[in-house]
């Protein structure tokens, strides 16, 4: 059985789901050279937030296939360096929806009454009402920035508070924010005109401190701060600057750039709530969340598709249903002309015709590149690097369509081009099995699976006959034989399927016969 580690605490019903099918070791809280030391043991390792996963961990992971984080965010893993690994990153992005938007909302509402203020204050013996005069959510203005599973589910319940709501998001786009009744504006639009301001974006290189210095100068005075996303996200020092200085009215944090945030200066200032990063920190979320990711695990582990892949394609189960028989096509037409191509190859095509061509072919593609390069990587390829693999190796790797069915009706082409000419291979599904039907300009039927003899030769009599002849001599068997040639007295091409090695004294035999262009012997 495969193995699996998780290194951080995730709900019991997820472990139980991943015992079902694996061997699982529970090791929290372990220091990081004691993880290197362990991971070269597993396959898969499951995480939350608190776990690094750094290109040095993944180094030392010489078995693993799938690093799972049971919630949304990936900041704690290092995509890029998995990815070269073609270690497979997955999270479970909708678990914690819910209650990461439902905190969210506890936020703004305790730092719009100065709710945990008035709380101590009561409990120290105070009756302060008047020092506790807050503000309503009603005919409030909020500022999203981020629309996306968790925002959109802010932006529903902020509305049923009265209040309108405006969002920056450069992928979301207007006919979606019309459906949720949501102003769509550019972050200086956003920042200018909120009264709440809440951040629901991942942390990456483009958001790391988006709100700083000259995002805070654009908020009002009475404009308050809520970040349940993630603390990078934030310039803590312009904030406490913002804050310190009255040029924001309040800001509630549940996330921070280190956490725990020890002496934090933001933490002295009376008008900041914080909470320790609770956003999916319910029964509910800590469940969905496990047990999504440890299904995916599970999954990915028998060779199937997850759903929430971060580095590799992902494609709906409705599409893949239509698209899983071609891809035995597609690892045929890779590892055919792995062995038949001319000479290293600088730019691949992969032309889809067809119905196939209305899919999201890029699972294809991917696979396709994974049964090529693996002829020629000592490194592990698969579909999560195969690309990256590919430009690494100096391949530009296109996609092209065409919903025009040609003699097939459905039809994949790999077209390569290196500085030795062009190598074109056609393959189609034929009676539900996988056929390659064109070499370059050579009409074939050949089923990509065994040992072939492939000649190019003049169309000319005898030629045939004398490779048939020499074969038999040899005691080699013909178990089937394709012809293909582009005109009468033309060039030949002709691919035998042999039930017996071919050696190589005996294949340059056959190439000395007379008209014999080329021969290779390609193993499928």
């Amino acid at each position: 059985m495969a193995r699996v580690l998780v290194a951080d605490a995730i709900a019991e019903e997820g472990i139980r789901r991943l015992r079902e099918h694996a061997e699982v070791d529970v090791r929290l809280r372990e220091p990081a050279a004691t993880l290197r030391e362990m991971i070269p043991e597993y396959e898969a390792l499951v995480v939350r937030s608190e776990t690094r996963v750094d290109a040095a961990l993944i180094e030392a992971a010489t078995r693993l296939r799938v690093i799972g984080r049971a919630g949304a965010g990936v900041d704690n893993i290092d995509v890029d360096a998995a990815t070269r690994r073609g270690i497979l990153v997955l999270n479970a992005p909708s678990g914690n929806t819910v209650a990461a938007a439902e905190h969210t909302m506890a936020m703004m509402l305790a730092l719009a009454r100065h709710v945990p203020q008035a709380d101590q204050a009561v409990r120290a013996g105070r009756w302060e009402r008047t020092r506790f005069v807050g503000t309503e959510l009603k005919d409030k203005v909020l500022g999203l920035v981020g629309l996306g599973n968790i925002g959109s589910e802010v932006a529903r319940r902020a509305q049923a508070f009265g209040m309108p709501v405006i969002a920056a998001d450069r992928v979301v786009s207007e006919d979606r924010a019309a459906q949720l009744r949501v102003k769509l504006l550019s972050l200086d639009e956003v920042l200018s005109q909120a009264d709440f301001l809440s951040l629901h974006v991942p942390l990456t290189p483009e958001t790391r401190h988006l709100i700083g210095v000259r995002a805070l100068a654009r908020l009002k005075p009475t404009c308050r701060l809520i970040n349940v996303s993630r603390g990078g996200v934030v310039d803590e020092a312009a904030l406490f600057d913002a804050l310190s200085e009255g040029r924001l009215a309040g800001a509630a944090l549940d996330v921070f750039e280190r956490e725990p945030p020890g002496e934090n200066p933001l933490l002295r200032l009376p008008q900041v709530i914080s909470t320790p990063h609770l956003g999916a920190s319910t029964e509910e979320a800590q469940i969905t969340v496990a047990v999504d990711v440890a299904d995916q695990i599970v999954t990915v582990l028998q060779g199937g598709q997850p759903r929430f892949a971060l580095n590799a394609p992902v494609v709906l189960p409705e599409q893949m249903a239509f698209l899983q028989p071609f891809l035995k096509v597609v690892e045929g037409i890779g590892r055919f002309y792995a062995q038949v191509a001319r000479g290293p190859s600088t730019r691949l095509v992969v032309e889809y015709s067809g119905e196939i061509a209305r899919y999201d072919s890029s699972v294809l593609t991917a696979s396709l590149l994974t049964a090529f390069l693996s002829r020629f990587s000592e490194d592990r390829v698969n579909p999560v690097n195969a690309r990256a693999v590919a430009a690494e190796r100096g391949i530009t790797v296109m996609e092209q369509r065409s919903t025009q069915a040609s003699e097939f009706s459905n039809l994949v082409t790999l077209i390569a081009e290196g500085d030795r000419g062009r190598t074109r291979v056609s393959g189609t599904l034929l009676l539900g099995e996988a056929h390659i039907v064109y070499l370059d300009d050579f009409r074939i039927d050949l089923v990509p699976e065994g040992t072939f003899l492939m000649s190019w030769h003049a169309d000319r009599p005898g030629i045939v006959g004398a490779i048939g002849t020499l074969l038999g001599q040899h005691n080699i068997n013909i178990a089937s034989m394709q012809v293909g040639r582009n005109r009468p007295r033309g060039d030949a091409v002709m691919i035998l399927t042999v039930d017996e090695p071919v050696p190589e004294s005996l294949r340059a035999r056959l190439r000395e016969i007379p008209g014999m262009a080329e021969l290779q012997y390609v193993t499928v």
